[in-house]
């Protein structure tokens, strides 16, 4: 039995934890050698990113132990949502405790959301190719790969893949 994780929105005393944890789990996870490279900057500037989208936090005995961002089309950190679709971005969990329910805990308190959004019929996301153990928490909490709906990164030949999971009435 896991000790109890709470779901809950970010706010200001969570940030630097927050990005703490993100800066470690992306360099744990080698997608990034440096929290210097540009785009680990941006995704370290908590406060920057909370203005412009919903950041949720797991928590268990009092401790911040992952992060996720949410957003709906239209929204500056809505990368492929579409209008009936609610994105979540930086899924991301304390190396420390990972493979202990936090990224699980996220990811259902995420699709019981959308339930509740009108007009929210699914949750997206985009993932890395060689993140196979957030595939392997992806398929096991519902979602299909959406291939067609496959990006590069701008600039890049970088192939991010999306998956999908319908949540409300069709």
């Amino acid at each position: 039995m896991h000790p109890q994780i709470l779901i809950r929105p970010a706010v200001p005393a969570d940030y630097d934890a927050i990005a703490r944890i993100t800066r470690e789990s992306y360099l744990a996870a080698g997608y990034f050698e440096s929290a210097d490279h540009p785009y680990m900057r941006q995704v370290q500037d908590v406060e920057e990113r909370a203005a412009k989208a919903t950041i949720w936090v797991a928590e268990r005995a009092g401790q911040v132990v992952g992060s996720v961002t949410l957003a709906v089309a239209g929204e500056p950190y809505a990368d492929i949502a579409r209008s009936d679709e609610l994105e979540f971005r930086m899924l991301v969990v304390d190396p420390a405790v990972q493979r202990s329910g936090a990224g699980k805990a996220m990811i259902e308190a995420i699709i019981e959301h959308a339930r509740s959004l009108p007009g929210i019929r699914a949750v997206a996301l985009t993932t890395g190719v060689s993140w196979e153990s957030a595939h392997g928490l992806y398929r096991k909490t519902g979602f299909r790969r959406v291939p067609e709906r496959d990006w590069l990164v701008p600039g890049t030949d970088i192939k991010l893949l999306v998956y999908r999971q319908d949540v409300g009435p069709t």
